[in-house]
């Protein structure tokens, strides 16, 4: 199996001032990727990890750029390649709520990388900002809530660093892999985060999952229920009982 490539992390100058009264939701996405992951091949044309334009998991129908695009809740306000690392960095505006929701598209190859950020925002170390519309959001660390989705690379890979939270700050995560209650834990506690949705076996990580959970977690409500939204989402898209999406997507640890 094909090894991903970890690259070093010096890209992010942590920055800590942002308009507090905007809350930020950061949605870390490994692109799903036939040759470069530990995954059951899907068709080639959506299993290329270096083109999100057609990837499962962000250009398809119910990939992330296109299933937000589609949304009554949500309006895109920009579109960008950051690097060749992030293939591309869309922002979306609540329509009715203070919030945005900032999604990054990882090159397949680099799952390790997009897992690492991906913790080590959930823990604090890694701190960033945008500004967009006359105001400067928080991003990574700074955001109210951060998602990851794609592959569970940590069925693949082992990581050695610490996760450790560095601010007493406890951020809710979402985490849309295969086992990934069980592969993430030990870091994720570390971090100090509150898994708000994870799961418990093997599931499709597509849009509509966080989409309904973020339905409800906007709103205010209780983790419960948003653990209740996403599990109806996945039912009624995975064609499954709700009640298997409810033993396969669970709330805290």
């Amino acid at each position: 199996m094909p090894q991903s490539k970890p690259v070093a992390n010096s890209r992010f100058t942590p920055i800590t001032t942002y308009d507090s009264a905007i809350r930020t939701v950061h949605v870390f996405v490994a692109l799903c990727d036939n040759k470069y992951q530990g995954i059951v091949p899907v068709p080639a044309a959506i299993g290329n990890g270096q083109d999100p334009n057609s990837n499962l998991y962000w250009g398809c129908s119910a990939g992330i750029r296109t299933y937000f695009k589609n949304s009554k809740e949500w309006t895109l306000v920009k579109r960008q390649k950051l690097d060749n690392i992030r293939l591309e960095r869309l922002v979306f505006k609540h329509r009715t709520k203070k919030y945005y929701l900032v999604a990054d598209a990882y090159d397949g190859q680099y799952i390790k990388q997009c897992t690492i950020d991906f913790l080590k925002s959930c823990s604090g170390q890694l701190k960033d900002t945008l500004h967009i519309n006359g105001v400067t959001i928080g991003l990574n660390g700074n955001g109210k809530l951060i998602a990851y989705i794609g592959h569970d690379g940590l069925m693949d890979f082992t990581l050695q660093e610490s996760y450790r939270n560095t601010d007493s700050l406890k951020r809710d995560a979402i985490i849309l892999a295969c086992k990934s209650k069980k592969f993430f834990t030990p870091h994720l506690a570390a971090t100090r985060s509150n898994p708000l949705v994870w799961t418990t076996g093997l599931m499709c990580p597509e849009a509509y999952t966080l989409h309904d959970a973020l339905t409800g977690y906007i709103q205010n409500e209780p983790a419960e229920s948003v653990r209740s939204k996403a599990a109806k989402a996945y039912a009624k898209y995975q064609r499954c009982s709700e009640k298997a999406a409810r033993n396969l997507l669970v709330t805290g640890y």
